[in-house]
């Protein structure tokens, strides 16, 4: 059994940093992709950002040039750092990882593992 527990959340001002983790733990497990996601209130979730094996990172829109995304042992652990946070960033983060390469990293039913997922607020 493969779990995903992720990490890092809390309340940050406006203009602040945050550093999330997401860590694999169970069985032999090596990940092709890792994603990063997040659900705000009433609202779908969404992708923020990805990184694979290879180190090939892909990040939404929304989020260039703020978050940045690095990875270790063989991807089974990411960090995403979010810098120059936004109220709008305000959600549940979740982490989530896909054993075999996936072509789009965008969507949420290709990931097999998915964290508990992590509050981040943004608020004064």
């Amino acid at each position: 059994q493969v779990q995903l527990v992720d990490s890092g959340g809390g309340l940050v001002q406006p203009g602040g940093s945050l550093r999330l983790s997401c860590a694999a733990s169970g069985r032999t497990f090596s990940s092709s992709t890792m994603g990063w996601f997040r659900q705000a209130p009433g609202k779908e979730r969404e992708f923020v950002a990805g990184i694979r094996r290879s180190g090939v990172t892909v990040y939404a829109d929304s989020v260039k040039g703020r978050f940045t995304i690095s990875g270790e042992n063989a991807k089974t652990t990411v960090y995403p750092q979010m810098n120059s946070l936004k109220p709008e960033d305000t959600a549940v983060y979740y982490c989530a990882a896909a054993r075999n390469w996936i072509a789009t990293m965008s969507i949420t039913s290709l990931y097999d593992y998915w964290g508990q997922g992590t509050q981040v607020s943004v608020s004064s």
